[in-house]
Formats: structure tokens, C-alpha cells, sequence
């Protein structure tokens, strides 16, 4: 969990960088924000690997036109064939988004499944944030909403 906020610390100093100036008008643009820990609900798998929880974080800024710049980190954790703790990483770059009763964004990811095998970047995915968690899609699985057990996420 240190790890998570360290990184959302970073991406957060980015995203007040980033962010609109003082002396800039509202863009209508949005922002979401936030780290914490989320559990699963029964049958939660990737790649084979049955998942019973996530740490994640991401700071993301949104523009009214749908583009998006910012991060997103997710560690999966679950348990290998041999029964053996596996945690699989996930390292965002948004690149689209947007902020409209919910906040959803998406881009690519660097994807490493935590079991010696080379991580394999350009991975699509997307995230779904709701008031009490949030739901990942990576490459063509859709993960069930992992419910927020930890940390908050931030939408504006």
C-alpha cells in the first residue's frame, strides 16, 4: 500500500502541474483522483489467475472533448495454479476520459502478470469509477467492480 501512495503522490504533484493555471478559465474539464484498496466479489479472474483483490491509484485530468491525461496503477492480487500468492501490475497512460455523473477513462498499459514471463505493454484498458468502487477492463476482460476497502477516489 506504500507503494500505491507514493505513486499517487507523484501523480498528483503532475496532475496540480498540469492542471489549470489561476489565471485560466474553467475548461469544463474534470479531474479524478485517489488510491486505496478494493476487494472483489466471487469469480473475479485474468489471464487464468483467480483475483481476490487490488491496490490501485491514478490521477487523471479530463477535457470536455473526451481527451485525458494522467496515470493509473493497479497491482491484482491473486493466487497462481500451484496455490501460490500472484500479483499482476498494471501501469496505465490515459489518454481519454471523461467526468459526467461517473468518471471513466482509458489508454494503454504496460501489463505484467507476476510470473516471470516479459511484460507486455500496449494493453488496452479502461476503468469505470462508481461511488464505492471501481470496475477494470483490461484487453477484452471485464472485471467485476472491486469494492473500495480502503483510500477513497476523488472526482471533480
Amino acid at each position: 500500500m506504500k507503494r500505491v501512495a507514493m505513486f499517487l503522490a507523484t501523480i498528483l504533484a503532475a496532475a496540480v502541474l498540469l492542471g489549470p493555471g489561476p489565471g485560466r478559465a474553467d475548461d469544463g474539464g474534470g479531474m479524478v483522483a485517489g488510491a486505496g484498496a478494493g476487494v472483489f466479489s466471487g469469480g473475479a479472474a485474468f489471464g487464468g489467475v483467480p483475483l481476490s483483490s487490488l491496490d490501485f491509484g491514478q490521477a487523471v485530468l479530463t477535457a470536455p472533448e473526451g481527451s485525458a491525461v494522467g496515470a493509473f496503477h493497479a497491482v491484482l492480487l491473486g493466487v497462481s495454479l500451484l496455490g501460490q500468492p500472484q500479483r499482476i501490475t498494471v501501469e496505465g497512460k490515459v489518454n481519454s476520459g471523461g467526468v459526467a455523473g461517473i468518471a471513466t477513462f482509458s489508454g494503454t498499459a504496460t501489463l505484467d502478470m507476476g510470473d516471470g514471463t516479459p511484460p507486455l505493454p500496449g494493453v488496452p484498458f479502461s476503468v469505470a469509477i462508481s461511488a464505492d468502487g471501481l470496475q477494470l477492463t483490461l484487453d477484452a476482460t471485464l472485471l467485476p467492480t472491486a469494492t473500495l476497502s480502503a483510500g477513497a477516489i476523488a472526482v471533480e
